[in-house]
């Protein structure tokens, strides 16, 4: 799907845009929500784009932020409509990362963090099926089958070719050595993996062991960057109920430094493809013992 078409960046984009109005305006958002009379939070989930804006929310925005310009008015009424509308994952029901999808879906890089498991993204229809099926109980056959069919449409975005996603990984050894669905799928992820590895577009750093403890210990995260603002992004980092999202500069900034770090302990891609290699014989061999 176009970025144009996708109604979670139809949201950011209109936030964002209504903050720079309340900003231009010299108001907080506290003093917004109590002249339309709701909560503080609802103002910035809007320009966050957490959730849909009506056009009743813009018009009564645009009265607070003395915006007169009818084609101003019209142009952010129109994006209120189109923000309404479903993205490619709806038509597989709810999902609890529709946020998260539908700004992977525009986003132009991704460096992401993964300390546990092979990243979404990178995973083969078995070892992401064993993901499902092993982590998210209680789960019936129809839903992890649904999960499945949306992770396995994400995944076009890195096989796109005229625009493919830029991804940059770093991974712990435990994600390599951790056997999900058995060796025979691990040794089959991981040669994917290393394969995927190879492409121009995709890098994938391995911290083995050796490098003992680091700033990230903490847990996953991912920095998304949209090609109509490289210089900002959005930190996603997923958590048991729910997930969550930092766009405040100083937070991506902070992420950035760590990702930076992490770079620098983790090994060469070179050696990291190596690296992997010798991962996959290990399970390789236990297939063959068991």
């Amino acid at each position: 799907m176009a970025a144009d078409g996708n109604p979670t960046v139809r949201r950011r984009r209109l936030g964002a845009e209504l903050r720079r109005l309340r900003q231009a305006g010299g108001l907080k958002s506290a003093e917004v929500a109590e002249r339309l009379m709701v909560s503080q939070p609802k103002i910035s989930h809007m320009e966050n784009g957490r959730r849909a804006i009506s056009p009743r929310d813009v018009r009564d925005l645009c009265a607070i932020y003395g915006v007169t310009d009818q084609r101003v008015i019209d142009s952010l009424m129109r994006m209120a409509r189109e923000s309404g509308q479903q993205g490619w994952w709806s038509a597989y029901g709810e999902h609890p990362q529709n946020v998260y999808i539908g700004l992977e879906t525009d986003a132009a890089s991704i460096h992401a963090y993964e300390p546990l498991v092979i990243p979404g993204l990178l995973r083969t229809p078995a070892y992401a099926h064993a993901v499902i099926e092993e982590t998210i109980p209680p789960i019936t056959a129809e839903q992890a089958d649904r999960r499945l069919k949306v992770l396995l449409h994400r995944q076009r975005r890195i096989h796109d070719t005229i625009s493919p996603l830029r991804l940059w990984v770093v991974l712990e050894e435990t994600a390599l050595r951790r056997v999900v669905g058995g060796p025979d799928v691990m040794r089959e992820q991981l040669e994917h993996l290393n394969a995927l590895a190879g492409e121009p577009h995709i890098t994938v750093q391995v911290l083995p062991f050796t490098v003992g403890a680091h700033p990230s210990l903490s847990g996953q995260f991912s920095i998304l960057r949209f090609a109509d603002s490289p210089q900002t992004g959005v930190v996603y980092l997923e958590r048991f109920t729910s997930d969550l999202y930092l766009e405040k500069q100083p937070d991506t900034q902070h992420y950035g430094l760590m990702y930076e770090h992490l770079q620098a302990e983790a090994l060469s891609p070179d050696r990291t493809r190596d690296f992997i290699a010798g991962a996959t014989k290990f399970h390789t061999g236990t297939a063959s013992r068991s």
